[in-house]
């Protein structure tokens, strides 16, 4: 979608907190995949696993890191995932649900489009 739409709409991808840390609730596929990360206790952890995170996912949209507060998850309920489409007012014109079962890329694809032909 951000390949797709860049030059006509600003992306932004959110790290927030570890979903699965070590030290809390750890999923196999995690240890095998070898993404085994404690939970950040400070700002610079958090930058470095975002950025460990990035560079394994090969993501090409701007990333920026939640605060330690949590303060951009806490507002809009991004654990574990999840996506919106905001229009050029800053309203939320697309809330997909949580994920991994909510999150769903082709919906939020289908907003964005209908709010860059009304534009």
């Amino acid at each position: 979608m951000y390949q797709a739409h860049k030059d006509r709409a600003d992306f932004v991808f959110v790290y927030i907190r570890e979903a699965h840390p070590q030290d809390g609730w750890q999923l196999d596929a995690n240890v095998a995949d070898e993404v085994v990360y404690a939970e950040p206790t400070t700002w610079s952890q958090r930058q470095g696993i975002a950025q460990a995170s990035c560079q394994r996912l090969a993501l090409s949209m701007p990333v920026v890191v939640d605060t330690m507060d949590n303060t951009v998850d806490e507002k809009y309920g991004g654990w574990p995932e999840r996506i919106f489409v905001v229009d050029r007012d800053g309203r939320i014109a697309y809330a997909g649900k949580q994920g991994p079962w909510g999150f769903k890329p082709k919906e939020a694809e289908k907003a964005l489009k209908r709010l860059l032909r009304a534009s």
